[in-house]
């Protein structure tokens, strides 16, 4: 089937397409919405013009548009770009990394129905603790780029996944209810690398920018492509 993924450049839209193409899927294209505001309920912000070099690495066309910001207009903002994909590319289904978002997924399900196109969500509820060792296990480079919740401190930014970080995030969890995987804006990432990566991004220059104790950005300035 002809997929287009949702794509942030985040772990989990990684994640989600890392899926599909193991499920033999053909992902003929990402699809990427870049929003006006901070707060976007739809869509990430932190580092996501990086989208663009993370397509190339992955060798996929990649569909980039823009969004408004404003809540119910993203979707209209998403369905242009879906309808992009499907007179470009034919697809015929999607897929997203939707972890625990009731309001993403309905909307993105609901796009697909009205378009005729299925909806995918491999990790939807998945157990947090197994999927990020499953995203360690394969071998992502996945790095943390913003955090807003209690307990996160500006040492988290940059943070590579990998088990010290589920150890750690683990405490926290117990500790502050911090979500495992990150869900909700606890959290943003980036990944560098990976088994579907045809190249690895290396990051050349990054700053922390923390507007509070326990909120702020890992801002990713430049990055270059690397032969694997």
């Amino acid at each position: 089937m002809n997929i287009a993924a949702l794509y942030s450049g985040g772990k989990d839209s990684t994640m989600a397409l890392d899926w599909a193409l193991k499920q033999g899927h053909k992902v003929v294209c990402l699809i990427t919405l870049k929003s006006k505001r901070d707060d976007s309920y739809m869509f990430h912000i932190p580092n996501i013009e990086l989208v663009k070099v993370q397509a190339e690495a992955l060798e996929i066309p990649l569909i980039f548009e823009e969004s408004s910001g404003i809540k119910e207009k993203e979707l209209e903002d998403l369905e242009r770009a879906i309808k992009i994909a499907i007179k470009k590319f034919k697809i015929e289904g999607l897929v997203a990394g939707a972890l625990a978002s009731q309001y993403q997924l309905e909307r993105v399900e609901k796009i697909a129905r009205d378009l005729n196109l299925k909806a995918f969500a491999p990790y939807w509820h998945y157990d947090m603790e197994e999927y990020i060792g499953l995203i360690i296990k394969l071998g992502y480079d996945a790095r943390i780029t913003g955090i807003a919740a209690d307990g996160l401190d500006e040492k988290w930014l940059g943070r590579k996944i990998d088990d010290k970080f589920l150890s750690d995030i683990k405490k926290l969890h117990d500790k502050f209810k911090v979500h495992i995987g990150l869900e909700g804006g606890e959290g943003e990432t980036i990944v560098l690398d990976g088994p579907i990566f045809k190249k690895r991004l290396e990051i050349v220059s990054a700053q922390n920018v923390m507007e509070n104790i326990c909120t702020g950005h890992y801002v990713i300035k430049e990055v270059r492509l690397v032969e694997k």
